[in-house]
This record gives C-alpha cells, structure tokens and sequence, in this order.
C-alpha cells in the first residue's frame, strides 16, 4: 500500500516551504525515519523523514521547487511494491496470511532481474501485518510498564501553545545524562532542543517526528535500561532475528545502497552476492514466514539508528551528506570538511560542528598567526577573493524574511534619525582598570555595550515615548524595558529580547547579553528570547561603523545605534570656563523614532539623558572599584 509523504506544519507562521535538495531517489529503499529530502523555511531548515520503510516510488516536488503545508512531495511504497502488479499481489498475500509466501516466492523468479531483486523483501515485508502486531503488543508492553520518568514537552513561552518534533537525537535504548538534548522543537518562533530530565536509557518514544503536539503532551519515557531493548523497534522485530543476512539482498542491488548494509554488519558478508541472481529469491521460500517477517521489520528498524545512518547518508565518494548551506560555511572559514566529526543524525556535518571547528583551528594557529599577519596587514588587503564573484543565487528563506519586515517597517511608520556625540573617556578608563577583575567575577568580557545598554535604558524609565508602541490609535506605554539586542550571524540579523532590562545593574547586563548573543548564533534560542521587545539597541560600532541610520524594528517606535568609539582631538572646557585640545574616547549615538508619536525635541532630550549619563561615568559602585 502506498503512502504520501506531505509537507508537515513547521510552526504556526510557516505556510509554506522549499525544496532544497533531494537525500534519497525513485527506486532508493528507505528507513522510518529515514530523511528523504531538506526543505527550507523562513524560520528554519530541517529535514522530512519517512514515516514508512520501503522504496521511494515517486518524487512529486522538485528540487528549489516552493509547495505550501499539506502539499504531496512524494509516494513511498512498501518494500517490493514497485508496480501495480506487485500492490495486488501484496493484496491478496495480506487476504491469505502466511499462506502466500510459498505460492508468491516462485513466480518471482521468472520475472525480469530488477523486479527479482527487490521482491524478495516485499514478500517479507507483505508479511508484516501478521506477525508484527503481536510482536510489537509484547515488545511495548514492558517499555511503558516500567517505572519510567515522563518527558513532556514544556512551556516554551507565553503564546506559543504548540510544537512540532523535527528530530530525535536519541533512539530507544540509548543511554542519555541529565541535561543531555533528547529532541529537537519547532515553534513558530524558533526551533529549541528539549534536554533529558534524568540519567537513565530513553524507553520509548511517544511522539514520531513531524508529529505537532500541544504544550504538556508527553513526548517520551525515560527509566531503566530493562525495557530500552523491546521498545527500540518501531515496526516490531522479532526477538529471535538479532542478525539478519536476508534483508539484505533487497538493498544491495540499489547500486547507492549497495555497501551500506555489510559497512554496518559486517555478519552478513557472505550472503551478499545472492542478490546478483535468480537463486537467492527462490532459496528464501525455504525459511519460515515468521522469520522472514521477523527480520525484514528487523531490517527496516535498524537503519534508524546512528551507526546504520551514517553510510546511508554518505556520497558517492564515501564522504558523509554536506548542505550546501555548511559548505559554504566551511568555504567561509576555511574549513576541510573531510577533518569535521559530524554530530547530526547519521554523522552528518551541522552548521555548528563547522563553527566548532573553525575555532578549534583558531585557538590551534594562535601562536603561529603572528609571522604571516603583518605583510598582509601592510599590504592592506582585504582578504580572499570570495567565490560569490560572478553567481547568481536565490535568497535564503530568512534573508527574504528579513527584506520583508525591513520593507514593511519602512511602510508602517515614519521613520526619522538624530545623532548625538558623546565622550565616554571616563568609561574607557574604568574599563581599562576594572576589566580584569570583571571578568574573572562575571565570567565575561567587559565591552562599552553593557555601559550603552544601562544608559539606555535608565533613559527610557524618564521618558516612555520612546518605550512605547502604536496599537490602532492608541499609544501603549509598556512598563518594563525589553532591550531588544541586534546580533548578527550565519543566517541573518536577529534581535533577542533581553527581558526587565532596567532591573539588571552592569554585571547583569553583561552576563545576559553576553549570554543572549551566544545562543543566537549558536541557533539555541527559546521561543520567549526574540518576543517581547519594546527598544532596540544595535552595536553599529562593532565593524567599525561611526554611525548609520537604524530601521525600526515594529512595533518599536525606537532603536538606538552606538557607534565605534574613537579617539580625536576633542576642545575642553574646565570648571574655569578654560578651553583646551586633549584626546578624548568619543562615540556617536544615533536614535531612529517613529515620528507618528516621537516628536524631534522628545529624542533630543532623551539623548541627551544617555548622553549625560555616560559622559559622567559614575559606575565605579557597579564595577567593585
């Protein structure tokens, strides 16, 4: 019987998504739970499984190809069920139970050798529904019987009510430590892993992947390893069918397939050849119909797991499955892929084992990267010619999400900037003296950001204006600060939410923001970390922009950009009124308001106020000197 693989809801703003690249092909066998194809979002890529074992029968979205949730992608098959001659044959096999095995196993010879090769596994599989019901029931059973801890999922923020599970990190009968992520979470605001609350063995799983379920819902059962084994299994492998040789010839003749199975069970080697001829079909007639059953489900279970994945996913050339996307990545950091441990499922290479090993390769050329720095510096050359010169590519989903709401911000509201200069000398020496000690008490680096941060908004508690929002005609004065935080990464600009910002003191901005910028760039986000804002602070400055001129980010009718800080020749005036040229740390701080509700003079004064506050510089309480 043919099942249709469909688009499933990614989260409840994403409607539709693209096809980005096609992991399996028609006539490939396939895995439950095997990926099948990656589809991009405005929110995320992730990958689609197969919610059955056996053979990609028709691809219906093609690669780059945009379809909306629900839509068709493609028709899976059960094992053998190639043609329409194979689905009646399966018909009346499942009418007869066992009986048909003998009476369908010899015809299949007589057939053309492609047809003979991959029905052996269909027979097995068209036995499935008689013995995999019981032997699942009995398997089961002590998996959700035993004294197990449930994991449900959480609440992941006040308005999200929802998720849907994109991955399983781990499988039944996997040992996980506390903490340790069990699963991947989609919302509608961002993807998010769930940990494990206990150290034990993960015995079962409750909810499939692409399966959404509501906050609270149960998603699976940690306890002891006793009942791990039984429950590992989904279609229900026969107990006395460990290492099966037979299933086998049903993936070798897929060319691609074909040294899968031996790399990962290394037992069945000598079977292997069968498939090349007529024989091997007509010697399984002589094995029991239980036990085919038994070990064409155990075939199909065991490709799920890690060790199995990992030559499935591999290339032609041996090489693990690599996304665009992460070559890229590599490309831009100068990283070999061929040196990178992939840690996704199958041992596939993830943005993150990337970056993780583009600063190992720092920390490791720390030393030497000194002789070969100053010709190039000298030289004054930028870097490497970028090998986007002369391409032509589509925008990624999050890059025409972000031209979107830039576009829309602009058509929503008026926007208007004024630039202020302020001298933050006595902040450079503070930090100069207290950076140190800082560091070593907080666990992060002191930047001139937690000083801007606190300044901004101890400015925005005297005047709310500019911590407002406009809803129909109606002005909303929230009463708490929400800085949001502009960070940029791999994917696109983000702005976490650092949340009751006007409560925390200058080690707690520091740590938060510090803390905040990791997780986005790490993709680690909560779905509570990017909502909620009511202000915006973006560190223009960090590249070594002086200033520019920020879009709003809506509902915000404020955002506050801080440029580099620099050292000029400033004149000085005394207490005696005496004027004189020193070098003094300036910066230029430029505010974009929305000149429905923020007049001119109410972001002058509210400058101004940021601006007094730093030049002052009284935070020596804060900092411990």
């Amino acid at each position: 019987m043919a099942t249709s693989v469909t688009l499933p809801a990614l989260g409840e703003s994403v409607t539709e998504g693209t096809v980005t690249r096609w992991l399996k092909q028609p006539g490939d066998e396939v895995a439950v739970d095997e990926p099948l194809l990656e589809i991009s979002t405005d929110k995320v890529d992730t990958e689609i499984p197969s919610p059955i074992a056996g053979t990609l029968q028709e691809i219906k979205v093609a690669e780059d190809e945009t379809v909306e949730v629900g839509a068709e992608l493609a028709i899976i098959g059960e094992a053998g069920e190639a043609s329409a001659g194979d689905g009646a044959e399966q018909a009346a096999q499942a009418a007869a139970a066992e009986e048909p095995v003998p009476e369908g196993q010899p015809e299949r010879p007589a057939q053309p050798e492609p047809a003979t090769q991959e029905q052996p596994t269909g027979a097995a599989a068209d036995q499935e529904p008689a013995a995999a019901p019981a032997g699942a029931t009995e398997q089961q059973a002590p998996a959700g019987s035993g004294e197990g801890t449930p994991v449900t999922l959480p609440a992941l923020g006040e308005s999200v009510t929802e998720g849907t599970v994109t991955r399983w990190l781990k499988q039944p009968g996997d040992e996980v430590a506390v903490d340790e992520p069990l699963l991947e979470i989609s919302t509608d605001k961002v993807d998010t892993e769930i940990p494990s609350p206990i150290a034990g063995t993960l015995q079962e799983i409750k909810v499939a992947e692409d399966e959404t379920v509501e906050v609270g819902a149960e998603l699976a059962v940690i306890g002891g390893g006793a009942a791990a084994a039984p429950s590992q299994p989904e279609a229900g492998a026969q107990p006395e069918t460990s290492a099966p040789a037979e299933p086998e010839p049903a993936q070798e003749p897929a060319q691609e397939p074909a040294p899968q199975q031996p790399a990962a069970q290394p037992a069945p080697q000598q079977p292997a050849p069968q498939p090349s001829g007529q024989p091997a079909p007509q010697a399984q007639p002589q094995e029991p119909a239980r036990s085919q059953a038994g070990e064409s489900t155990a075939a199909s279970a065991q490709p799920a797991a890690a060790e199995q994945t990992a030559p499935s996913r591999a290339s032609g050339d041996g090489t693990p499955y690599v996304t665009p996307l992460v070559r890229k990545l590599a490309t831009e950091h100068g990283v070999d892929l061929s040196t990178v441990q992939g840690s996704g499922v199958g041992g596939r290479i993830r943005k993150q084992d990337v970056l993780a090993a583009a600063e190992a390769a720092k920390a490791a050329t720390a030393q030497p990267e000194p002789a070969p720095a100053p010709s190039a510096e000298d030289a004054g050359l930028p870097g490497e010619p970028s090998p986007l010169r002369g391409t032509r590519q589509k925008m990624s989903r999050i890059r025409k999400a972000i031209a979107t709401h830039m576009v829309e911000s602009l058509a929503t509201s008026a926007q208007l900037t004024t630039v202020i200069e302020a001298d933050v000398t006595r902040i450079a020496r503070l930090r100069e003296r207290a950076k140190a000690d800082f560091e070593a008490r907080e666990g992060v680096k002191l930047s001139f950001m937690p000083f801007f941060a606190k300044a901004a908004v101890e400015a925005l508690k005297v005047y709310p204006v500019v911590n407002a929002s406009v809803e129909g005609e109606e002005i909303v004065y929230h009463e708490t600060e929400n800085l949001g935080i502009a960070v940029d990464t791999e994917r696109g600009l983000m702005v976490p939410v650092l949340k009751n910002a006007g409560d925390l003191n200058l080690g707690g901005l520091a740590r938060q923001i510090a803390d905040l910028a990791e997780r986005t760039r790490t993709n680690n986000l909560k779905p509570d970390d990017i909502t909620g804002g009511t202000f915006t602070l973006t560190n223009t400055g960090s590249r070594g922009a002086l200033f520019d001129t920020p879009i709003l980010n809506q509902p915000q009718v404020g955002m506050l950009g801080t440029g580099a800080v620099v050292k000029r020749p400033v004149i000085v005036t005394d207490d005696t009124g005496a004027d004189s040229i020193a070098i003094r740390s300036m910066v230029y701080l430029a505010l974009t308001y929305d000149h429905r509700i923020v007049d001119g003079a109410d972001a002058a004064r509210y400058l101004n106020a940021v601006k007094k506050r730093l030049e002052a510089g009284k935070f020596e309480a804060e900092l411990g000197l």
